[in-house]
Protein backbone atom coordinates (compact mmCIF):
# COMPACT_ATOMS: atom_id res chain seq x y z
CA UNK A 1 0.00 0.00 0.00
CA UNK A 2 1.39 3.33 -0.87
CA UNK A 3 0.93 6.63 1.16
CA UNK A 4 1.90 10.00 0.03
CA UNK A 5 1.79 12.69 2.24
CA UNK A 6 1.66 16.60 0.87
CA UNK A 7 2.90 18.99 3.28
CA UNK A 8 4.86 22.38 3.94
CA UNK A 9 7.36 20.29 6.85
CA UNK A 10 8.45 17.07 5.30
CA UNK A 11 11.12 16.60 7.80
CA UNK A 12 8.42 16.54 10.27
CA UNK A 13 7.72 12.82 9.84
CA UNK A 14 11.62 11.30 9.26
CA UNK A 15 11.61 10.78 12.78
CA UNK A 16 8.42 8.13 13.33
CA UNK A 17 8.43 6.42 10.12
CA UNK A 18 12.01 5.20 10.80
CA UNK A 19 11.29 3.55 14.19
CA UNK A 20 9.47 0.14 14.94
CA UNK A 21 6.39 -1.07 13.25
CA UNK A 22 6.29 1.22 10.51
CA UNK A 23 9.95 1.00 9.83
CA UNK A 24 9.79 -2.66 9.49
CA UNK A 25 6.75 -2.70 7.67
CA UNK A 26 8.18 -0.34 4.49
CA UNK A 27 11.69 -2.63 4.98
CA UNK A 28 9.62 -5.33 3.80
CA UNK A 29 7.88 -3.54 1.45
CA UNK A 30 4.43 -3.63 2.74
CA UNK A 31 3.74 0.25 2.69
CA UNK A 32 5.28 2.89 0.91
CA UNK A 33 5.36 6.33 2.73
CA UNK A 34 6.37 9.32 0.36
CA UNK A 35 6.34 12.43 2.02
CA UNK A 36 5.85 15.45 -0.66
CA UNK A 37 7.06 19.16 -0.31
CA UNK A 38 3.80 21.67 -1.32
CA UNK A 39 6.28 24.46 -2.24
CA UNK A 40 7.67 22.13 -5.10
CA UNK A 41 4.52 22.58 -6.89
CA UNK A 42 4.60 26.08 -6.01
CA UNK A 43 5.61 28.97 -8.33
CA UNK A 44 7.91 31.87 -8.29
CA UNK A 45 10.70 32.32 -6.84
CA UNK A 46 9.36 32.78 -2.76
CA UNK A 47 7.45 29.53 -3.68
CA UNK A 48 4.41 30.92 -1.77
CA UNK A 49 1.62 28.37 -1.00
CA UNK A 50 -0.48 30.36 1.62
CA UNK A 51 -2.45 33.53 1.08
CA UNK A 52 -4.72 36.11 3.10
CA UNK A 53 -8.24 35.28 3.43
CA UNK A 54 -10.64 36.70 1.28
CA UNK A 55 -13.11 38.91 3.65
CA UNK A 56 -10.36 39.51 6.09
CA UNK A 57 -9.69 37.91 9.10
CA UNK A 58 -6.69 36.30 11.19
CA UNK A 59 -3.86 34.43 9.77
CA UNK A 60 -2.96 32.98 6.18
CA UNK A 61 -4.89 30.27 3.81
CA UNK A 62 -2.76 27.64 1.79
CA UNK A 63 -3.95 28.10 -1.66
CA UNK A 64 -5.68 25.99 -3.90
CA UNK A 65 -3.45 25.98 -6.82
CA UNK A 66 0.04 23.52 -5.75
CA UNK A 67 -2.49 21.41 -3.96
CA UNK A 68 -3.97 20.86 -7.04
CA UNK A 69 -0.97 20.28 -9.18
CA UNK A 70 0.23 17.89 -6.34
CA UNK A 71 -2.87 15.55 -5.89
CA UNK A 72 -2.71 15.85 -9.99
CA UNK A 73 1.01 14.62 -10.26
CA UNK A 74 0.22 11.92 -7.57
CA UNK A 75 -2.47 10.57 -8.82
CA UNK A 76 -0.83 10.88 -12.45
CA UNK A 77 -2.19 7.94 -15.20
CA UNK A 78 0.20 5.25 -16.65
CA UNK A 79 -0.82 5.60 -20.08
CA UNK A 80 0.21 9.18 -21.76
CA UNK A 81 -3.26 10.02 -23.89
CA UNK A 82 -5.01 9.43 -20.26
CA UNK A 83 -5.88 12.62 -18.11
CA UNK A 84 -5.84 12.65 -14.44
CA UNK A 85 -9.18 12.98 -13.12
CA UNK A 86 -9.86 14.25 -9.39
CA UNK A 87 -12.85 13.35 -7.26
CA UNK A 88 -13.28 10.57 -9.44
CA UNK A 89 -14.91 6.92 -8.07
CA UNK A 90 -11.55 4.98 -8.25
CA UNK A 91 -11.74 2.52 -5.65
CA UNK A 92 -7.95 2.02 -5.39
CA UNK A 93 -7.21 5.52 -4.89
CA UNK A 94 -8.36 7.72 -1.82
CA UNK A 95 -7.43 11.79 -1.45
CA UNK A 96 -7.70 12.94 2.24
CA UNK A 97 -7.84 16.39 3.73
CA UNK A 98 -6.74 16.53 7.65
CA UNK A 99 -9.06 18.91 9.02
CA UNK A 100 -10.46 19.91 12.13
CA UNK A 101 -13.82 20.23 10.67
CA UNK A 102 -13.82 16.82 9.28
CA UNK A 103 -15.45 13.55 10.25
CA UNK A 104 -14.12 12.33 13.14
CA UNK A 105 -11.46 8.94 12.51
CA UNK A 106 -12.44 5.82 14.00
CA UNK A 107 -11.62 1.95 13.79
CA UNK A 108 -13.97 1.29 11.16
CA UNK A 109 -12.33 3.83 9.03
CA UNK A 110 -9.22 2.49 9.62
CA UNK A 111 -10.27 -0.44 8.14
CA UNK A 112 -12.40 0.65 5.65
CA UNK A 113 -9.07 2.36 4.17
CA UNK A 114 -6.85 -0.18 4.54
CA UNK A 115 -8.41 -1.69 1.35
CA UNK A 116 -7.33 1.30 -0.84
CA UNK A 117 -3.88 0.66 -2.72
CA UNK A 118 -3.08 4.37 -2.61
CA UNK A 119 -3.68 7.25 -0.10
CA UNK A 120 -2.85 10.68 -0.99
CA UNK A 121 -3.39 12.94 2.38
CA UNK A 122 -3.49 16.76 2.47
CA UNK A 123 -1.75 18.31 5.47
CA UNK A 124 -3.79 21.66 6.51
CA UNK A 125 -1.64 24.30 8.42
CA UNK A 126 -2.22 28.16 9.62
CA UNK A 127 -5.94 29.24 9.54
CA UNK A 128 -6.94 26.48 7.42
CA UNK A 129 -6.68 25.34 3.35
CA UNK A 130 -8.92 26.80 0.79
CA UNK A 131 -12.46 25.04 0.82
CA UNK A 132 -12.55 24.77 -2.61
CA UNK A 133 -9.67 21.90 -1.78
CA UNK A 134 -12.43 19.68 0.35
CA UNK A 135 -14.68 20.68 -2.03
CA UNK A 136 -13.66 19.38 -5.52
CA UNK A 137 -10.14 17.68 -4.90
CA UNK A 138 -10.71 16.06 -1.81
CA UNK A 139 -12.78 12.21 -1.65
CA UNK A 140 -13.45 12.96 2.24
CA UNK A 141 -12.26 15.11 5.38
CA UNK A 142 -10.68 13.59 8.20
CA UNK A 143 -10.36 14.98 11.72
CA UNK A 144 -8.65 12.54 14.83
CA UNK A 145 -10.81 14.78 17.75
CA UNK A 146 -13.08 17.76 18.91
CA UNK A 147 -9.62 19.78 19.31
CA UNK A 148 -7.56 22.10 16.52
CA UNK A 149 -3.61 21.45 15.76
CA UNK A 150 -1.37 23.52 14.62
CA UNK A 151 -1.21 21.95 11.09
CA UNK A 152 -2.29 18.17 9.93
CA UNK A 153 1.00 16.35 9.73
CA UNK A 154 0.08 14.24 13.01
CA UNK A 155 -2.87 13.61 12.44
CA UNK A 156 -1.40 11.98 9.06
CA UNK A 157 0.76 10.22 11.37
CA UNK A 158 -1.92 8.68 13.30
CA UNK A 159 -3.85 7.55 10.44
CA UNK A 160 -1.35 6.11 8.46
CA UNK A 161 -0.52 4.33 11.42
CA UNK A 162 -4.01 2.84 12.21
CA UNK A 163 -4.12 2.08 9.21
CA UNK A 164 -1.24 0.24 8.06
CA UNK A 165 -1.83 -2.21 11.28
CA UNK A 166 -5.26 -3.34 9.25
CA UNK A 167 -2.52 -4.00 6.18
CA UNK A 168 -1.43 -8.18 6.09
CA UNK A 169 1.75 -9.04 7.79
CA UNK A 170 2.38 -5.31 8.96
CA UNK A 171 1.60 -6.66 12.54
CA UNK A 172 3.41 -9.87 13.67
CA UNK A 173 0.42 -11.99 15.01
CA UNK A 174 -2.67 -11.58 13.09
CA UNK A 175 -4.41 -12.80 16.60
CA UNK A 176 -3.50 -8.77 17.82
CA UNK A 177 -6.03 -7.59 15.79
CA UNK A 178 -9.12 -9.96 16.56
CA UNK A 179 -9.47 -8.20 20.14
CA UNK A 180 -8.85 -4.94 19.58
CA UNK A 181 -10.60 -2.25 21.37
CA UNK A 182 -13.27 0.23 19.30
CA UNK A 183 -14.45 -3.11 17.34
CA UNK A 184 -17.76 -3.81 16.15
CA UNK A 185 -18.44 -7.19 16.35
CA UNK A 186 -22.33 -7.38 16.34
CA UNK A 187 -22.71 -5.11 13.27
CA UNK A 188 -27.01 -6.13 13.79
CA UNK A 189 -26.93 -4.66 17.35
CA UNK A 190 -24.29 -2.30 16.63
CA UNK A 191 -22.27 -3.56 19.98
CA UNK A 192 -18.57 -2.13 20.76
CA UNK A 193 -16.02 -3.89 22.10
CA UNK A 194 -13.37 -2.06 24.66
CA UNK A 195 -10.32 -4.32 25.23
CA UNK A 196 -10.14 -6.29 28.69
CA UNK A 197 -7.07 -5.08 30.76
CA UNK A 198 -3.80 -6.66 30.90
CA UNK A 199 -1.28 -7.68 33.03
CA UNK A 200 2.14 -9.58 32.91
CA UNK A 201 5.15 -10.30 35.29
CA UNK A 202 6.09 -9.87 38.32
CA UNK A 203 2.40 -11.36 39.83
CA UNK A 204 3.03 -9.30 42.65
CA UNK A 205 4.62 -5.56 42.99
CA UNK A 206 5.53 -4.01 46.01
CA UNK A 207 6.23 -0.23 45.76
CA UNK A 208 6.98 -0.34 49.04
CA UNK A 209 7.03 -2.92 51.98
CA UNK A 210 3.62 -2.28 53.00
CA UNK A 211 2.04 -2.11 49.64
CA UNK A 212 1.51 -4.90 47.36
CA UNK A 213 0.24 -4.64 44.32
CA UNK A 214 -1.37 -8.17 42.78
CA UNK A 215 -2.01 -9.19 39.04
CA UNK A 216 -5.60 -11.47 38.95
CA UNK A 217 -5.36 -14.45 40.23
CA UNK A 218 -7.46 -16.15 37.98
CA UNK A 219 -5.55 -15.09 34.96
CA UNK A 220 -2.31 -17.63 36.40
CA UNK A 221 -4.68 -20.41 36.61
CA UNK A 222 -4.25 -21.90 33.71
CA UNK A 223 -8.05 -22.87 33.39
CA UNK A 224 -8.94 -21.19 29.81
CA UNK A 225 -12.85 -20.81 30.58
CA UNK A 226 -12.47 -18.74 33.67
CA UNK A 227 -9.88 -16.61 31.73
CA UNK A 228 -11.69 -15.62 29.13
CA UNK A 229 -14.77 -15.23 31.53
CA UNK A 230 -12.79 -12.93 33.47
CA UNK A 231 -11.82 -10.96 30.07
CA UNK A 232 -15.47 -10.77 28.95
CA UNK A 233 -16.93 -9.15 32.73
CA UNK A 234 -13.71 -6.78 32.53
CA UNK A 235 -13.86 -5.29 29.03
CA UNK A 236 -16.47 -2.65 28.27
CA UNK A 237 -19.11 -3.19 25.85
CA UNK A 238 -21.04 -0.08 24.78
CA UNK A 239 -24.35 -0.37 22.67
CA UNK A 240 -24.41 2.37 20.08
CA UNK A 241 -27.08 4.90 19.52
CA UNK A 242 -26.18 5.31 15.42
Amino acid sequence: MRFDIITIFPRIFDSYFSESILARAQAKNLIDINVHDLRDYAEGAHRQVDDRPFGGGPGMVLKIEPIFKAVTALKKPKTKNQKPKLRTKNRKIRVILLSAKGKTFTQNDAKRLSKYKQIVFICGRYEGVDERVAKYIADEEISIGDYVLTGGELPAMIVIDSISRHIPNVIGKSESLTEESFTIYNKDSKIRYTEYPHYTRPEIFSPSGKIRWRAPKVLLSGNHAKIQEWRLKNAKIKKLTK
